[in-house]
């Protein structure tokens, strides 16, 4: 059975994308950013998407496209209100987004529903926020639980960290959260479980196979060839179904920058500058070269905070997507400066799947519990 999935705040698709990698089927998709629509689009081509803000937007609009209940709703609305000192969510304007998606849930009554967002709303204000999120969609007739997910667990190279809300209608339908795959061989380990795991995937064996472009006369071309066959395993599931390397096009960054950057050994950052040029970032994550022997940190939007392993230039959008598990055969349309937004702003596709084959497994429990 493929379930049929409304994806709120798409985005790009990464979070459609995990979905579709785990055998559900997108029937419909909001965002109200056109370039993100346009990259969305170009690589589900079967989903009916929307491009309008989400207040504005009807259920009698998404019937006219899509006959029928979603089986899932995913989303992740932005949240910026729950980051206030005080205690009013629900009255917070900013909140609107969320309060919105809470309406379609609460309007198409899927059977579960995902919802994302930054982890640290979990510990904001005391909790207050956590608990008044499950108290919105209990009164609509949910059960909600939730789980801070690192990437990097699922085979993702980035230590990038997501809060996961999953809810099921009526207390019905069991809440799964996905295992744990991949384990950091250097941190504490689980001798128990530690045999049914892989080591944490590195940045280096994310983006080794693709074209270095450490010549600053050469950015490289929208469409280049692989430099190498496959190394491991992420590079072979990174390039299913892609025989060519896109999106993949150097920052031409200014030579005094390049100078700095060149200064600065794998892994550390301005502290290793000489003191006279650490004051030209003002901040603790400036000037920091990537450890390819560990997964990334978290992918930006493109603010030039990280830099390359091994050259020195900022990671391509195609090497930022690589780190957040988007395949290569995902090709983002518009300016490179939108493709970053795009990437930088997009659930991790190997993510997104792992929720969702824990969904499934929750889906299928209650098809068998309602068959007997």
């Amino acid at each position: 059975m493929s379930y049929k999935v409304f994806d709120f705040f798409a985005g790009c698709g990464g979070f459609s994308k995990g979905f579709e990698l785990a055998g559900y089927d997108i029937v419909v998709a909001n965002d109200i950013w056109e370039p993100a629509k346009i990259t969305y689009e170009y690589n589900h081509r079967n989903t009916h998407f929307i491009l309008k803000n989400i207040e504005e937007l009807e259920s009698r609009e998404i019937a006219n496209l899509y006959n029928g209940n979603p089986d899932v709703i995913i989303g992740g609305p932005p949240c910026q209100g729950f980051s206030l000192a005080g205690l009013r969510l629900i009255d917070d304007d900013r909140n609107k987004l969320y309060r919105e998606f809470v309406r379609m849930v609460n309007e198409f009554q899927p059977k579960m529903f995902v919802m994302e967002n930054v982890p640290g709303l979990v510990k904001r204000a005391k909790g207050y926020f956590v608990e008044q999120i499950l108290q919105d969609f209990r009164e609509i007739g949910y059960h909600v639980e939730y789980a801070i997910l690192k990437a990097s667990d699922y085979g993702i190279p980035q230590i990038r960290q997501r809060v996961f809300f999953i809810g099921s209608r009526n207390n019905k339908f069991p809440i799964f959260f996905p295992p744990q795959t991949h384990f950091d061989p250097k941190g504490k380990l689980d001798l128990f479980n530690i045999n049914s795991m892989q080591e944490h995937v590195t940045l280096g064996q994310a983006i080794s196979d693709l074209p270095l472009l450490d010549d600053p006369t050469d950015m490289g071309e929208e469409i280049q060839n692989y430099i190498r066959e496959p190394e491991n395993d992420y590079q072979r599931l990174m390039r299913i179904n892609s025989n060519y390397v896109y999106n993949h096009i150097a920052t031409n960054h200014s030579q005094k920058t390049r100078d700095i950057i060149h200064l600065v050994p794998e892994g550390k950052n301005f502290k290793s500058l000489p003191e006279e040029l650490r004051g030209t970032r003002k901040f603790n994550i400036a000037w920091t070269r990537l450890d390819s022997k560990e997964p990334s940190y978290t992918v930006d939007t493109g603010h030039r905070h990280h830099f390359h392993p091994w050259t020195d230039r900022i990671p391509t959008v195609r090497e930022s997507a690589r780190i957040q598990s988007f395949d290569d055969s995902f090709i983002f349309q518009g300016t490179k400066t939108s493709q970053y937004t795009q990437v930088g702003n997009a659930v991790p596709p190997l993510l997104a799947r792992a929720v969702a084959q824990a969904l499934t497994a929750s889906l299928e429990k209650e098809e068998i519990y309602v068959t007997n």
